[in-house]
């Protein structure tokens, strides 16, 4: 469903190495950087989907974090969830809930980011199929 998606950040240099670290146990990591926006592209290799996380300029710098947003990251297993949110601790994350099964299907653990985003990994035994 999804080509890419784009998070601006108030401040690179903090954002960028949180992530780095949080969403290396996913198999997520930066396959560009691009220095004009402060930026960089996010990947699991072998995905065509990317994610852009970035300053992107003074104007939209000064915006991030007002509409804070839910990010989801799907894990390979229930390990990889624990490291994930143990590497966002390490890297200055705020805990939002500790990693534990959320229903019998679902494991999951969710932090908040350097611009209060609540971000998540889950690990699901199952997915539903989409709505009509």
């Amino acid at each position: 469903m999804l080509d890419h998606f784009g998070l601006y950040c108030r401040n690179a240099a903090v954002s960028l190495p949180f992530y780095r670290a949080c969403l290396a146990p996913l198999g997520i990591v930066v396959t560009e950087e691009q220095a004009r926006f402060n930026a960089a592209i996010f990947m699991r290799p072998g995905s065509p989907v990317f994610w852009w996380l970035g300053e992107g300029g003074a104007e939209m710098a000064a915006q991030a974090g007002r509409s804070r947003i839910h990010l989801g990251f799907a894990a390979r297993t229930p390990a990889d969830v624990d490291g994930f949110h143990a590497a966002a601790l390490a890297a200055g994350g705020t805990d939002n809930g500790g990693p534990g099964y959320r229903r019998p299907t679902c494991y999951s653990a969710f932090v908040l980011d350097p611009d209060g985003n609540n971000v998540e990994a889950i690990w699901q035994t199952e997915r539903r199929p989409p709505e009509p």
